[in-house]
């Protein structure tokens, strides 16, 4: 992992910090860069007590079934598929909390460029689909 992320991480990271809709950032290589204080409430766990987060082992922290309840690969999440296509991506899905809650959610997830057209990572923001 880097030391020190671009500049357009750096002061995304920033704005998320102050939104009310939770953020999940993570950076071009895959790794979680940072998610803020809506998004620890809705996930049930602190950003601060994940750790280093590959996209490719999102599943052994969080578990991830379609709405129907069938497994979700992590490949096949809205965020791990911006961040391989480079492109914006939009999907429900159910996810298991720490405390074995279950929630239904919508996330969307969009790629970041950076100057010169650079790829510096993708972030997503997500909610509760309530019925």
């Amino acid at each position: 992992m880097r030391n020190q992320h671009p500049v357009e991480m750096i002061l995304f990271r920033q704005v998320a910090s102050y939104l009310t809709i939770p953020i999940w950032m993570m950076d071009d290589a895959g790794n979680l860069a940072y998610y803020n204080e809506p998004a620890e409430q809705l996930l049930g766990v602190r950003f601060d007590d994940v750790g280093p987060l590959h996209a490719d082992k999102i599943g052994e922290v969080f578990e991830f079934t379609d709405l129907e309840g069938e497994p979700l690969p992590d490949d096949e999440l809205p965020i791990v598929l911006a961040l391989k296509t480079k492109s914006p991506h939009h999907g429900e899905l159910r996810f298991r909390r720490p405390d074995d809650g279950w929630r239904d959610i919508s996330v969307t997830a969009i790629p970041i460029e950076g100057q010169g057209d650079r790829f510096v990572g993708v972030f997503a923001t997500f909610w509760e689909i309530r019925a």
